[in-house]
């Protein structure tokens, strides 16, 4: 029974009607997590030896590129245009839409510059919903202690108070915007409660709540005369003044011609998102194709200290069958409303409401052991037991998730009929770049918001955090970044490039990789390469 048990024996088992038997007890997480969480893998940690975080542990894959040769240098800059710009905001998903904004209602003159097209991000994918502490039983305090303790107290609580208590007025602002939110039938917000939250605090829009807002926010920006946008065209790299202290500027490419364009400024807001297509450990990922770690690498050439580099979130329910959708989400929303995980022994082994983490070990704990279900010799997983959710409420899958249902349908498939085979994916990146609660890196004149920054999550992120973070410190940066009063740079430099370089060789490291990788090896056409 080690390789799992094949999935013809293992639909003959089920039964949605089936008694499960009782739930086993968890006595230490710890060891769980130790044991079966892919954090841990054998070789997949390695020491940083240079940089701002020289000593700290980092995954394997991320280090190679913090570690890497940059792709310009100063001789590419002669004769390169330069725009000049108030605030440049990398990246177009929900973080850098909601900075640009706040940023151009404060008067700036506002460059978005995005790798792909406008909205293209994270955003879009992210389906379960928003936190926001709004209910009579609950409290932005509750709401901190859940973060803080889903993140396994390595938060910052400083960001995590700022997080919640933002949680109500970036609600209040997402409706002035246009957004939609699903409504119980006396009019108020609907909301539920997922995995590791005491209260139900998740507001949404059916299964698509990422779309939804990404829609409002990219008409916003669209329509606001102060923010210019460049699409497809990501940062290759970041400017420093004369002494490499401080960020004034970027180096902007194009994925049509190739040509780069140097853009001054007095403040950067990097909101480039995570680094899931870096497919760390060999996982599958949920990500969209353009994340791929620009704004961690950027960040730390230029000297901005990051954390939590070995820390990142599997998500515990990625499609497993058929192969074409491998990684794609079924939102935590379907466990939420009561859907079960069950092993090819058609026994529950978790509860599916703990922290994802915890759900993630259990998962791969059960396949690892002989009790997953086994496609082939590659692809092992468990049951999602969406029948048997439906069979206790009838119509609740086609209401409530119509996303999964259409993504389903098209692939044959019916989770009203037959349960979802399901394994953890690359999700999340717990970490990244230190900030402040107005998104200040320790680089003057650099912010940071969204996926690329780091210390609100702590080791692991509970559902529905992430969309309210990327509106939260969006707009506090958005708002900081107008307040520099620096008169802008004299002179813009790659020193900070040098300096590194110079590190790498003394360091004997090797310098034939370059990064950012600006899109995966896979990915068709478009790839800038110099």
């Amino acid at each position: 029974m080690s390789n799992g048990i094949p999935l013809a024996e293992a639909l003959a088992r089920y039964r949605p009607d089936a008694d499960l038997g009782p739930l086993p007890e968890l006595t230490d997480t710890d060891a769980l997590l130790n044991a079966y969480h892919p954090d841990h893998l054998r070789g997949s940690v390695v020491k940083l030896v240079v940089g701002a975080n020289a000593g700290d542990n980092c995954q394997r894959g991320l280090a190679e590129l913090l570690q890497s040769e940059a792709f310009i240098d100063e001789a590419d800059l002669a004769g390169t245009p330069v725009t000049d710009i108030d605030v440049l905001v990398i990246g177009g998903g929900g973080a850098g839409c909601a900075a640009a904004l706040m940023a151009a209602e404060k008067g700036a003159r506002v460059l978005l510059a995005t790798k792909l097209r406008l909205g293209d991000s994270n955003t879009v994918m992210a389906e379960g919903g928003i936190q926001a502490a709004i209910e009579p039983d609950d409290s932005i305090q509750r709401h901190i202690q859940d973060t803080l303790r889903g993140g396994h107290h390595a938060g910052d609580p400083a960001l995590v108070s700022a997080l919640a208590g933002d949680g109500p007025d970036v609600l209040r602002w997402l409706i002035r915007q246009g957004m939609q939110f699903e409504q119980t039938p006396s009019g108020d917000l609907h909301t539920r409660r997922a995995g590791g939250m005491s209260a139900a605090r998740l507001v949404h829009c059916r299964d698509y709540t990422g779309l939804e807002m990404m829609r409002v926010l990219r008409e916003a920006v669209i329509q606001h005369r102060s923010i210019e946008v460049w699409e497809q065209s990501p940062a290759v790299e970041l400017l420093s003044n004369e002494l490499g202290q401080r960020c004034v500027g970027a180096v902007i490419t194009s994925l049509l011609d190739g040509r780069l364009r140097i853009v001054r400024t007095r403040s950067v807001i990097l909101a480039t998102g995570g680094l899931g297509r870096l497919h760390l450990n060999g996982f599958p990922t949920s990500n969209h194709l353009g994340a791929t770690g620009d704004g961690l690498v950027l960040a730390y050439r230029i000297g901005a200290r990051l954390r939590e580099l070995d820390s990142f979130q599997y998500h515990p329910t990625g499609l497993l069958h058929p192969a074409h959708l491998a990684g794609k989400l079924v939102t935590e929303g379907v466990r939420a409303a009561g859907a079960l995980l069950v092993n090819g022994l058609d026994r529950r082994f978790i509860d599916e409401l703990l922290p994802r983490d915890m759900v993630c070990a259990a998962i791969l704990r059960e396949c690892g052991e002989g009790r997953g279900i086994r496609i082939d010799d590659q692809r092992v997983g468990v049951w999602l037991d969406t029948p048997r959710l439906e069979r206790a409420n009838p119509g609740l899958l086609e209401k409530q998730f119509p996303n999964l249902m259409s993504r389903t349908r098209v692939s044959g498939i019916d989770p009203r009929i037959e349960p979802l085979l399901v394994h953890p994916t690359l999700h999340y990146q717990n970490g990244g770049a230190v900030i402040n609660v107005n998104g200040a890196t320790t680089v003057p004149g650099l912010y940071a918001v969204g996926e690329v920054a780091g210390g609100i999550h702590g080791r692991n992120r509970i559902m529905g955090n992430a969309l309210l973070e990327i509106i939260s410190f969006g707009r506090r940066a958005g708002i900081a970044a107008t307040a520099n009063n620096d008169r802008g740079p004299k002179k813009v430099t790659l020193e900070h490039v040098n300096r590194l370089r110079r590190a790498l060789t003394l360091a004997g490291m090797p310098m034939t990789q370059r990064s950012p990788r600006v899109l995966p090896d896979y990915a068709a056409g478009g790839v800038w390469n110099r």
